[in-house]
């Protein structure tokens, strides 16, 4: 196992927690969505052009399917939206364990929208993790209603974009990435004219507003690192501790902490896909590890599997 792919994992997605922490304080000060989204595709997709570009010239554009790469670069800018809408309404932690439902969604769909096979154990996972969602959203927690159904609907679009990173397997991950910064810069920027808003922001708060592609496209990147030296199975795991980040951020800079229950409730959000991640990795290594039956010894060796539900594709914003 390759331990420097999980640590520029974990790094990756504390690096995006920081994105999140950043999108909504520009919120809360009054900063469009629509316009922290589009300084932050614009910024990543300056970098990533500016470092990818020259290395792979052409290249870096080469994909099996420019309409799956479409899709789903549409599908990154509606969760980039939505996330940043629930960030404005919810708490950070509360609403990264929100976005944590889109693992369990995925696999939930699997079985239908990857052809993948049932499992008592995913099946397992899924109810678990919606007894988590209903104790972090259940009436009397304080959170606000449309965030929490903002929240649902990020999740779910959030599996959806999944599905589409999942059916561009074949594209290297950096064209993937790309084009979903150049997606995001170009459609938000044909509607920069109907929302732009000139915001009376402080040179501190502008710089925090540029650095929303930085540290984006450091995140990504940092994802992209990681998928490249370690399977993608062994390190689902490990993207549950982004929830310690963003509860430290959510401490650290709004004063917002979870109470009990709905710690309780992000416990088994984030232990259903954890158990479920850790099971099917066993499970791997010991198909790995089982002897060839003597009649299928010179049979052509099967076509891979898909990869399993839980695992986690890169994060979409």
């Amino acid at each position: 196992m390759n331990r420097s792919g999980i640590v520029l994992h974990v790094a990756g997605l504390w690096m995006l927690s920081g994105l999140d922490a950043t999108g909504k304080y520009l919120a809360l000060a009054g900063v469009p969505i629509l316009m922290v989204a589009w300084v932050r595709y614009a910024v990543h997709t300056l970098l990533s052009s500016a470092v990818l570009l020259p290395r792979r010239g052409r290249g870096l554009l080469r994909t099996t399917s420019l309409g799956g790469q479409l899709l789903r670069g549409v599908l990154m800018i509606a969760s980039t939206l939505l996330f940043f809408s629930v960030l404005k309404r919810v708490p950070l932690a509360e609403a990264t364990a929100m976005n944590f439902m889109a693992p369990i969604m995925l696999m939930a769909l699997a079985p239908w929208l990857l052809r993948e096979p049932h499992r008592l154990h995913r099946w397992c996972g899924v109810v678990l993790g919606f007894g988590g969602m209903l104790l972090v959203v259940r009436p009397g927690a304080g959170l606000d209603t449309v965030g929490v159904l903002l929240g649902l609907l990020t999740a779910l679009t959030f599996a959806c974009f999944q599905i589409a990173t999942r059916r561009l397997a074949q594209d290297d991950p950096l064209t993937t990435n790309y084009y979903g910064g150049l997606i995001g810069t170009v459609a938000l920027s044909c509607a920069l004219p109907w929302f732009w808003q000139t915001p009376n922001l402080t040179p501190w708060q502008w710089a925090l507003l540029l650095s929303t592609g930085v540290t984006g496209a450091i995140g990504h990147g940092l994802q992209s690192a990681a998928y490249a030296r370690t399977p993608a199975t062994l390190l689902a795991p490990y993207s549950y501790l982004q929830i310690l980040s963003a509860a430290a951020l959510g401490w650290a800079v709004f004063g917002q902490l979870p109470d009990a229950i709905t710690v309780l409730g992000i416990v088994c959000i984030c232990g259903a896909g954890l158990a479920v991640a850790l099971y099917e990795r066993a499970l791997n290594r010991a198909m790995r590890a089982a002897p060839a039956h003597p009649a299928a010894a010179h049979s052509p060796p099967p076509p891979p599997a898909p990869p399993s539900a839980n695992c986690r594709a890169p994060r979409s914003r």
